[in-house]
């Protein structure tokens, strides 16, 4: 039986792909839009915009606790698409899949964020229970941010930082 939750979103942003594809692999974005869970970048690539076989590890209170997350970019085409994977973590497995589409007057922005979580059937049930649906509200806590970001001058200095 598969444990993997995969939670698949789509953002219309009114902006050109390669600013929406700079957005999401800045380190400046995630730490702004995380702020209010501490989220700080404490190894790896800690300032810039992520690149193909950089790591960067996460410190951020959630659910209650300080936790880590090790991120490596482990494929990228610019400015089409990049995954990042989990290499350490609270979850057995996670991976981040980024896409960006050109159409009319700006950028499909779509994601597929598949997880694992630990601790086998309990896992499993609090995935089913809550675990969703609250990873899926960061996401789309990140997904909004980067929208207002990119169709707005606030983008000129996320991305010049």
């Amino acid at each position: 039986m598969s444990t993997t939750t995969t939670i698949h979103l789509t953002t219309f942003i009114a902006a050109p792909p390669q600013r929406v594809f700079d957005l999401s692999r800045s380190v400046a974005v995630v730490k702004k839009v995380f702020s209010r869970y501490e989220s700080e970048a404490i190894a790896g690539t800690s300032s810039g915009l992520l690149k193909k076989d950089e790591t960067v590890t996460w410190t951020a209170k959630l659910l209650g606790k300080k936790r880590f997350l090790k991120m490596s970019i482990s494929s990228m085409e610019l400015p089409e698409r990049f995954t990042d994977e989990m290499v350490s973590g609270d979850f057995k497995a996670m991976k981040h899949e980024h896409f960006f589409k050109p159409v009319k007057n700006g950028t499909l922005m779509i994601e597929f964020f598949s997880f694992e979580p630990p601790f086998g059937a309990i896992g499993r049930l609090a995935s089913a229970l809550f675990l969703r649906k609250y990873l899926r509200t960061l996401l789309e806590l990140r997904n909004s941010s980067i929208k207002q970001y990119a169709e707005s001058d606030s983008w000129k200095i996320l991305l010049a930082v």
